[in-house]
């Protein structure tokens, strides 16, 4: 396992011994490509690697300056639900492609793509995203697939960013190709970033992905705190037999590194081999991380509607946040709503009722008329979904995670 020790300068990192197919009861289906991937001498000798100096980092809050749109109250009105949940984060799915096969994320057979005709355009991207920020939200996520691989990614960053009355314009990336967009997302002022990365050690990272890449994800996330422009998390799906033996390195990267490290549990979604007994829950996870941590203790959470419980080991940097979507829902002070790549409206992330947007964009219906079909999406949401189970055996009615942006 990782150790890390003071100070994060050239860190030595041993080299992971091999992952053994058999001890991974988790993904017995994907042992086809493992072999390659997992054998010992498939795995490359200890190295140096580079971790960044702390010392000059300014913040851990990233504000993005004065910038106020004129919120219009009836269209402010058209994002409050039955429930008086009022919904100002909105998630955008550039693209349904990845340069990444991971498994809890994409079936083994792959997907269908939608057709690029299909896809929004940036214009249309920017509109939506315009108007609801008119309409009161201040917060703008985008997602994938991978949204670095769009094409116009670039470009498309530093336009949503100028966006009025946005408080967070964060992204979700696997981070493989985000070292190279770290200027643009600067310039975008985009300060919040969340790097998915569900191991530490290198070989299962490729078993898991279907791809490697490690190496890549680690110059990202030192690339990004080397930039200090935005708070950075690292999400981490836990998996038993997979990852759950590494939750403590995890959390002993937060003792130097001002990152929010969040666990995820485990969800069930189209072809993605979930079961319950491949789950970690939340209250599992705190009990193991605080046999070696016994002072990790509940943090003030930032937001009301914070998806993650944050948690802090005493004298440490970092949080350590756990996202219960399966053992302990949150429903009740859900604010997000989604946008797929190819234009329909999400209202839950386990829904399987979409509206779409697309065709009353590309019908010349004025922006109010728009707001209209916005309303209808946000009045038919749920009060909460059904819990586990009930998902499990909705999961194949929905889209596979890839094609609803995280």
């Amino acid at each position: 396992m990782i150790r890390f020790s003071r100070p994060l300068r050239n860190l030595p990192v041993a080299a992971p011994a091999a992952v053994d197919a058999s001890a991974v009861p988790l993904f017995v289906a994907e042992t086809r490509r493992a072999p390659q991937s997992m054998a010992s001498d498939d795995v490359r000798p200890a190295k140096q690697r580079k971790v960044v100096r702390l010392n000059g980092l300014k913040s851990e809050h990233f504000a993005r300056g004065e910038l106020w749109a004129d919120v219009r109250e009836d269209w402010r009105e058209c994002l409050v639900d039955r429930f008086g949940r009022s919904h100002t984060y909105l998630r955008i799915s550039l693209t349904e492609r990845c340069n990444l096969r991971c498994q809890y994320c994409m079936p083994a057979d792959g997907i269908d793509l939608s057709p690029n005709d299909s896809i929004l355009t940036a214009h249309e991207t920017v509109r939506f995203a315009s108007m609801f920020a008119q309409a009161g939200v201040d917060k703008i996520r985008l997602t994938g697939g991978e949204p670095t691989v769009r094409k116009d990614f670039g470009d498309l960053a530093m336009r949503l960013g100028e966006i009025p009355g946005l408080k967070t314009f964060a992204m979700t990336t696997n981070g493989v190709t985000l070292m190279r967009h770290i200027d643009t997302l600067k310039k975008a002022r985009m300060n919040c970033i969340n790097i998915s990365l569900d191991t530490l050690v290198p070989a299962k990272f490729a078993f898991m992905a279907r791809r490697n890449g490690f190496e890549k994800v680690w110059e990202s996330i030192n690339s990004a705190l080397e930039g200090d422009f935005c708070q950075l998390k690292i999400n981490c799906v836990v998996m038993k037999g997979f990852n759950d033996d590494e939750l403590c390195d995890f959390v002993r990267l937060t003792e130097e590194w001002p990152v929010h490290i969040r666990f995820i549990e485990y969800m069930p979604f189209t072809k993605n081999g979930w079961s319950d007994k491949r789950m970690v829950t939340k209250e599992s996870m705190i009990k193991k991380i605080r046999k070696e941590f016994p002072s990790l203790a509940r943090a003030d959470d930032p937001s009301p509607n914070e998806t993650a419980q944050l948690y802090r080991v005493a004298g440490f940097r970092g949080y350590v946040g756990f996202i219960s979507s399966m053992s302990d829902m949150f429903c009740g002070s859900c604010n997000r709503i989604r946008l797929t790549a190819d234009g329909n409206l999400k209202n839950c992330l386990f829904g399987v009722e979409e509206f779409n947007i697309r065709n009353v964009l590309r019908s010349g219906n004025s922006d109010d008329e728009v707001m209209g079909v916005v309303k209808e999406a946000v009045q038919a949401k749920k009060k909460a979904h059904g819990g586990m189970h009930f998902l499990a055996e909705q999961a194949n009615l929905n889209r596979p995670m890839i094609k609803i942006g995280g």
